[in-house]
């Protein structure tokens, strides 16, 4: 019997698009960031903070869908840069507080432009990009 390799060719592959867009994206926010001195991930990080000021390591870890290990050093960049402090619980030491300071809200006021700049930029009718939004938030919740 005949193998079909038809699956292994790059244009039959979802994950060859969504790599592609992805960075695609990431490259588009690469200069906007620079000027706050930001990374992807710290920027990202910033607004799950700008959004609830104080969040515990592990609801951080789910929200961004980063692993722990990954986390604890762009924290403490953060942290060096004067953005946000790290402490532990004061009920529970295992637990790690991340809160925002007056330095790292501050920091809002330059990134507000961002998100309309990268939306201005994207290929899609806005029902595209709402269904597209839709769809990555259905994966993200798969089970995988």
């Amino acid at each position: 019997m005949e193998k079909n390799f038809e699956s292994l060719y790059l244009k039959n592959q979802v994950c060859f698009p969504t790599y592609a867009v992805a960075n695609k994206i990431l490259r588009r926010y690469q200069p906007l960031l620079k000027e706050l001195d930001l990374t992807y991930t710290q920027y990202i990080t910033m607004m799950v903070l700008w959004e609830k000021r104080k969040v515990n390591e592990k609801d951080l870890v789910e929200a961004l869908y980063l692993k722990a290990n990954t986390l604890t050093d762009l924290l403490k960049k953060l942290e060096a840069k004067g953005y946000a402090t790290i402490s532990k619980d004061k009920e529970d030491k295992r637990n790690i507080i991340i809160s925002l300071t007056d330095k790292g809200l501050g920091l809002r006021e330059k990134a507000v432009d961002i998100p309309s700049c990268i939306y201005e930029d994207h290929w899609l009718t806005d029902e595209e990009f709402v269904v597209f939004k839709k769809l990555l938030e259905k994966m993200l919740k798969g089970n995988w």
